[in-house]
This record gives structure tokens, C-alpha cells and sequence, in this order.
């Protein structure tokens, strides 16, 4: 680790520990935005980053004050905790379950630390416009710094290890990435936060001006189709607010199209991915036929996951002489553990979309503004979701998944589970009759 990260380190250690909870959010952000996974502590087998150190400092934090999640331990919580402890579980089936063990703890390590540090945190409705407040001025400097890959196709962040000082080039276009260790994910982090920006357009406007420039900067620079498709959805996601109390007609509706295009179609409907091309340089076709051979080779990893993929297809990552390029979330889920492991993680999903749905029937009639930040929310977690079928997070951009569930979770449970008495007992609720 460089000198330049032990002091940046040694000082959000300080601030996670010392700020009040409203403000504990910002030194997690600050090690997803402004440190690559290339400064690092090495301790045996386990392998500290940055943000990893820092969400250890979390929970010695949460432990040494005693501070607990609003509302106690609700139903995505407790999907979250099945979702990790099915991740760890499987490890014994794999071939070298020392090594399978050790890899899923830092999976289920990132995601489960950072979803509670920002569950306990975040405790009201303001807490979460702060949080999203704190992503647009923190987002700015990325986004400028891509802007500076962009003209002059050198990666400032390259100081630090883990990205190359010379951008990635395709297409005579460089394609910036910022301390994110792919084009791709920058783009996509920044098209799912568009949403939270306009969310807190009406109540901090500066700051959201600020948040929707520094997004779209962000993808722009990246290059890449798929984060212009997440914009796009969350767009829609955005725009379907004037149609909210339909949300159960719109999920029949897309079934019905889906099958009509199954019909339609010489090859499966998840094949459209292979004509989505919006900068002329775009592998949809990989990502689709990557479902197909996911789907063909099912047995092979349903139970527990599978150690080997390369077969799947033609290609395969540099990194990992055992597996193909994992291009999906989801697909990476039943990789890591099997499709009980999807499934969970897809419940996880649903149910977020469904505390959104409560969310804003419930304060539409206390305040319309706080009502359309909680649907902001949800058109977030919408553009995540999409761009899942596309792109697997695996570098620190996955605190931004996983803050967007904790947020929306926080905002359910200190609005309407603290507003109408609910019981934990009655918790789950919102995850067996959805939104509509």
C-alpha cells in the first residue's frame, strides 16, 4: 500500500469512527470512489482492501456503540443474511472447499457489510437524501477525472494499481473507467444513479445538478452501450411514476410481450441484447449467447455452483484459466451457488421493488415530494437490476447496489413499519404480495 492510501486510509478510519451516523456513510464512499482495489493488506489468505478495511472499521464502530438497524431485521434483511449464509454453505461442494470458502467469505463479506453499515446509518428519509446528496459531490471529481481519460487517454488513477495508466481504446474511442476496473462498471454505477439525483431535485437542487452532470459525464466517457441502456431505464423506471398504480398491469404486460416475441423470434428473446449497439462497439451478442449456454449447461452448476465455465464459451478471461467472462449478475450468483442462490438473490430484488411500492402509496398521501424520492429509489434499484443482465459487479462498484437496497430498506422500515406499528412478525408481508 502507498504511502498516499495509508494516509487517505488512516483518515477515513478516523472520520468512520469519529462522525455522527448521518455522516458515517461518506468514508465508504470516498474508499469506493477515490482508491482502486490495487492498495491492499495481505493477511494470510485474506485478501483487505480499502473499502474492506473500512467496513471493518464499520462494524467495530456499530459494535463498540451498540448502534442497530431502524425498524430491527425486516424481510430483505433477513433474505440478505439467507442469501450469505447459502453462499458460504455451498463452499463444502466445491472442489477445494478451503479455497471456495475463503473466496465467498469476501463476496458475502463486501456485500452483507456494507447492505447493514448503511441500514444502521441511514435512519430516516432525510438520512437517505444526505447519502444520495453525499454520491453527487462525490461522483463529480470522478467524472472529471474520466473527462481527463477521455482527451488524453491516460487513467490518473493508475497511481494506486490494479488500472492500467493507458485507457482501454476500441472502436478509435477511448474508454474511460476512472478507479473502476472496467469501462462498463464505471458507466454503469453512474446510469443507476441518475434516478437518486433527480430524486432530490426539489429539496437540494445544487447538489442534484451536480449528481445528474456528473452521471452523465460518467457515461459519456465510459463508451460503453450497456451503461446508455441503464440510463434508459431508469429513465423509464422514472417515468412510470405517472402510471404507478399499475405496476401489477405492467408486469403482465411484459410477460405478455415477452412470450409474443418468443413467438415472433427465430431465437430467444434475450437474443435482442445481440442488436442493442449504441456506440458501434458493443458485445450484446456475447452476453446473450452467454444465457443461452448458461441455460444449456445447467446441470452442471444448479445445486452448488460450478468451479469451471471456461467451456461455455468461446472465450475466456486472462485472469482465471478456469472460467469464461461471467458478463451477468445474476449468472454469477448460480455460479458462486447454484440457482438457489439466483433465486435468493432475485427475492432480494423483488422485495426491495416492493417496499418501494408501499413506500409511495403510503406517502403520497403525507407528501408527494417524499413519496416521488422513494419511487427515485426504486427506478435506481430498476436501472441496477436491468443492468445485472449485462454486467457482473465485481469490483468495489457494488457498494452502490448494495447501498441502494439498504436505503430503500431504511426508508421502509422507519416510514412505514414506524408509522403503523407493525410487528416483526408481520415483516414479510411485502415480499409475498408485491407492489400492485
Amino acid at each position: 500500500m502507498t504511502s498516499l492510501a495509508v494516509i487517505f486510509l488512516f483518515f477515513n478510519v478516523v472520520a468512520l469512527l469519529a462522525l455522527p451516523a448521518r455522516w458515517a456513510p461518506l468514508p465508504l464512499l470516498a474508499g469506493a470512489c477515490y482508491v482502486t482495489l490495487g492498495q491492499s493488506v495481505d493477511i494470510g489468505p485474506f485478501h483487505f482492501s480499502v473499502i474492506r478495511v473500512l467496513i471493518f472499521t464499520g462494524i467495530l464502530r456499530v459494535l463498540f456503540r451498540h448502534e442497530r438497524p431502524v425498524g430491527g431485521l425486516i424481510g430483505v434483511d433477513k433474505l440478505m443474511l439467507l442469501w450469505g449464509g447459502w453462499m458460504l454453505c455451498v463452499s463444502v461442494f466445491h472442489a477445494a472447499p478451503v479455497d471456495a470458502l475463503i473466496f465467498r467469505m469476501g463476496i458475502a463479506y463486501n456485500a452483507l457489510g456494507t447492505y447493514f453499515l448503511i441500514r444502521i446509518f441511514c435512519r430516516d428519509t432525510q438520512d437517505v437524501m444526505h447519502l444520495v446528496k453525499i454520491t453527487a459531490l462525490f461522483l463529480a471529481p470522478i467524472a472529471i477525472e474520466m473527462m481527463y481519460e477521455q482527451f488524453t487517454g491516460k487513467n490518473l488513477f493508475s497511481i494506486f494499481g490494479k488500472v492500467d495508466s493507458a485507457v482501454i481504446v476500441r472502436s478509435g474511442r477511448f474508454r474511460a473507467q476512472g478507479p473502476f476496473l472496467h469501462p462498463i462498471l464505471a458507466g454503469t454505477i453512474a446510469a443507476a444513479c441518475i434516478p437518486l439525483m433527480i430524486g432530490i431535485w426539489n429539496t437540494h437542487r445544487f447538489a442534484a445538478k451536480v449528481g445528474v452532470i456528473a452521471c452523465l459525464m460518467m457515461v459519456f466517457a465510459s463508451a460503453s452501450s450497456g451503461p446508455l441502456v441503464g440510463v434508459f431505464f431508469g429513465l423509464l423506471a422514472l417515468a412510470a411514476w405517472r402510471w404507478r398504480h399499475r405496476t401489477s398491469h405492467m408486469r403482465i404486460f411484459a410477460v405478455i410481450v415477452y412470450c409474443l416475441l418468443a413467438l415472433v423470434m427465430s431465437k430467444p428473446p434475450y437474443f435482442i441484447l445481440a442488436r442493442l449497439d449504441l456506440t458501434g462497439s458493443s458485445t450484446g451478442w456475447y452476453r446473450a449467447e452467454l444465457i443461452r449456454s448458461t441455460i444449456a449447461h445447467f446441470n452442471e452448476w444448479w445445486f452448488s455452483g460450478t468451479d469451471y465455465t471456461r467451456h461455455w464459451m468461446a472465450t475466456g478471461v486472462t485472469n482465471n484459466p478456469d472460467h469464461t467472462d461471467i458478463t451477468s449478475q445474476y449468472i454469477l450468483n448460480g455460479v458462486h451457488g447454484g440457482v438457489f442462490l439466483m433465486l435468493i438473490f432475485v427475492f432480494i430484488l423483488w422485495g426491495a421493488f416492493s417496499y418501494v411500492g408501499k413506500l409511495s402509496k403510503r406517502q403520497e398521501n403525507v407528501d408527494e415530494s417524499q413519496a416521488r424520492f422513494a419511487w427515485a429509489l426504486g427506478a435506481s434499484l430498476f436501472a441496477h437490476a436491468a443492468s445485472c443482465i449485462s454486467v457482473a459487479y465485481f469490483d468495489q462498484s457494488f457498494l452502490f447496489l448494495y447501498m441502494t437496497l439498504a436505503a430503500i430498506s431504511s426508508l421502509y422500515a422507519s416510514t412505514v413499519l414506524s408509522g403503523s406499528g407493525a410487528r416483526e412478525s408481520e415483516i414479510s408481508e411485502p415480499l409475498l404480495h408485491g407492489v400492485g
